[in-house]
């Protein structure tokens, strides 16, 4: 790679406008649930559109970016999901906000995978903490930024123009990532590292592991992204600029706490730490604190919920900055876009149930409560798949079953 500092400040941007594409229409909701008239149910379901082809499309995206250009597939799709961005500030009916959702998250679902393939192949693994948190950091300067400035803009102007805008602002980032993106033969597998096939990669009990992990991380991350801004709004009566401000705090901080993370896991891997304790203790151990202070928010008053849900946002940050270092480690180069295809498809289904989910609870209970018990629950189940049923983070060996079943 020529330069790979460059790629992923660009692959980190990119994952900033991915999560500010996906998480401004919840910034909207309170507006909009009232605009179209429609319920906690009807909202959730909106919300978790997205994930029904994002989630299902993961597979057949690391399908490809392990068998064709991984550049070209990421800027088509960056190319999908900017122009469903700015099309959804024209619509005007439930079905059409629906549709322009469905392809948002088809066009967003090349991302991850791309991610996993370009840094396995160009960045080695003591490098691969600070690589992997700039990704984070975007995932979290995304919903940051979307709501801080998102919620204020809408407060002022409405929610239409902000999707217009952010969706054709955010093309101006093909224009760097055209002049910086990696040369074709560090796009393409090489002749002789054809990806293992799916049934060999099923084989393996740490890709179900990371499966389960990430299904869990995801959870809480877009019970956050999805139903956080409506919770302060309604729940806590925070006016929409006092929300912006505490959530946009919130992931900005966190952003830097990911990018700290990176380096201090880098670190301790460079001075001998094994891969396997430093990215589990990590992972593991932001999630569970992530749990736990998210717990404190939901029953505490409203200063201590204001902290609580900071430092519950920071250590999810944590959490995350180290997870696709470790199957980018295990996987290889040669099956880093399957491996993250099929473990982000089983982990965005989370993002199918936890909008609504949460919305039916809500519909049900009128309170969120329930909703953070969930949440919370299902944090403590993924800190035990990252630590046991995740096994040693090296390399597989592809094309000998044997040594990769037991990783």
């Amino acid at each position: 790679m020529q330069d790979t500092g460059m790629v992923a400040v660009l692959l980190g941007l990119s994952a900033l406008l991915n999560y500010m594409d996906r998480g401004t229409l919840s910034i909207a909701a309170p507006i909009l649930k009232d605009e179209l008239g429609i319920s906690p149910v009807r909202l959730g379901e909106l919300l978790s559109a997205f994930f029904w082809t994002y989630a299902c499309a993961q597979a057949l995206a690391g399908w490809m970016v392990d068998r064709l250009n991984v550049n070209w597939i990421l800027t088509a799709g960056f190319i999908i999901w900017s122009a469903a961005t700015a099309l959804t500030g024209g619509a005007h009916a439930f079905a059409t906000l629906l549709a322009l959702r469905l392809l948002l998250g088809l066009g967003e679902s090349v991302a991850f995978p791309s991610y996993s393939r370009i840094i396995a192949y160009n960045v080695p693994e003591q490098k691969r903490g600070f690589a992997n948190s700039a990704v984070s950091a975007g995932q979290m300067l995304g919903p940051g930024l979307g709501i801080l400035f998102g919620g204020m803009l809408m407060a002022r102007y409405g929610w239409r123009p902000v999707f217009v805008i952010l969706g054709f602002a955010s093309l101006l980032w093909l224009a760097p990532w055209l002049r910086s993106m990696p040369p074709s033969r560090h796009a393409r597998p090489p002749h002789g590292a054809a990806a293992p096939p799916i049934h060999e990669l099923l084989r393996v009990r740490s890709l179900w592991g990371t499966c389960v992990g990430l299904f869990c991380i995801n959870y809480v991350n877009y019970f956050l992204i999805t139903w956080l801004p409506y919770f302060l709004v309604r729940e806590r009566h925070f006016t929409l600029r006092e929300m912006a401000t505490l959530a946009g705090t919130a992931y900005i901080a966190a952003a830097c706490c990911a990018l700290l993370a990176g380096r201090l896991s880098d670190r301790w891997v460079s001075a001998g730490g094994s891969p396997s304790l430093v990215r589990k203790t990590f992972t593991a151990g932001g999630l569970a604190l992530s749990g736990i202070f998210l717990g404190f928010a939901s029953v505490s008053g409203e200063a201590v919920c204001a902290g609580a849900l900071i430092l519950g946002v920071i250590f999810f940050a944590v959490c995350a900055s180290n997870v696709w270092a470790m199957t980018q480690t295990m996987a290889g180069p040669a099956a880093a876009g399957s491996w993250t295809g099929l473990q982000n498809f089983v982990g965005n289904m989370a993002g199918v149930l936890a909008p609504a989910l949460t919305g039916w609870i809500l519909d049900r209970s009128g309170e969120f409560y329930w909703a953070f018990v969930i949440t919370v629950g299902v944090a403590l189940t993924g800190v035990a798949a990252w630590v046991f049923l995740v096994g040693r983070v090296e390399p597989a060996i592809w094309g000998r079953g044997s040594s990769a079943e037991g990783i």
